[in-house]
């Protein structure tokens, strides 16, 4: 892979990874209720879906879905059902120790069960799978190993979520530990429960 395109890559999905959307709503919601923990959970779970959608590209599976509107449609469909269900439960469940929040430590769920949650967060999000079919085209040059850039434009895409995601995470504990005893924390968690159901409806009005 070219210099000049690995820092074009870099600096696009740098741009990309930025930009709020369900994941980081996701990671940041699951930091302010379980800490560093929760988030770290979280982010390996996003960036988990990302090997997934890589490799449905690099066999062609993703072109296949795509010409499948049916598919795509449930796709989308249960992608926006999980992310509201997400934030319902979110916005009813009981705060920790009443209004107070350990975010030193991990609370239920468990560890494995964040990390599945942000695995279905990033799969069941149809848009992510397209995008990247439409993106990562750019950057392919025919004198370079289909393999091999593909491998590298993964490992740049984990690298930056997972800095970005964990960056979001770090600011969500931050002000968790800050409203440490204030009910504010508990409207802090139903904002992000309502971002959720937000980007939900958001995707299932969406026509892909």
């Amino acid at each position: 892979m070219a210099l000049d395109v690995f820092l074009l890559y870099l600096a696009a999905w740098t741009a990309v990874a930025v930009s709020p959307g369900p994941a980081v709503m996701f990671v940041m919601s699951k930091a302010a209720r379980h800490g560093t923990p929760g988030a770290v959970a979280g982010t390996v779970g996003i960036v988990s879906g990302h090997l997934v959608t890589f490799t449905a590209v690099a066999l062609g599976l993703a072109a296949l879905l795509a010409e499948y509107g049916g598919a795509m449609t449930a796709i989308r469909i249960g992608g926006a059902i999980y992310l509201m269900y997400l934030g319902v439960r979110m916005i009813l469940s009981k705060p920790s120790q009443g209004a107070t929040v350990d975010t030193s430590a991990p609370a239920a769920p468990s560890t494995r069960s964040i990390l599945l949650q942000g695995l279905a967060v990033q799969l069941t999000n149809p848009k992510n799978l397209l995008f990247v079919l439409a993106f990562l085209p750019q950057f392919i040059r025919p004198a370079y190993p289909l393999f091999l850039q593909l491998s590298i434009m993964l490992v740049v895409t984990i690298l930056v979520d997972a800095i970005v995601l964990l960056a979001y995470g770090h600011l969500a504990v931050r002000g968790a530990r800050a409203l440490k005893g204030s009910r504010f924390i508990t409207w802090l968690e139903r904002l992000f429960g309502a971002a959720l159901i937000f980007f939900g409806i958001r995707l299932l009005m969406s026509r892909i």
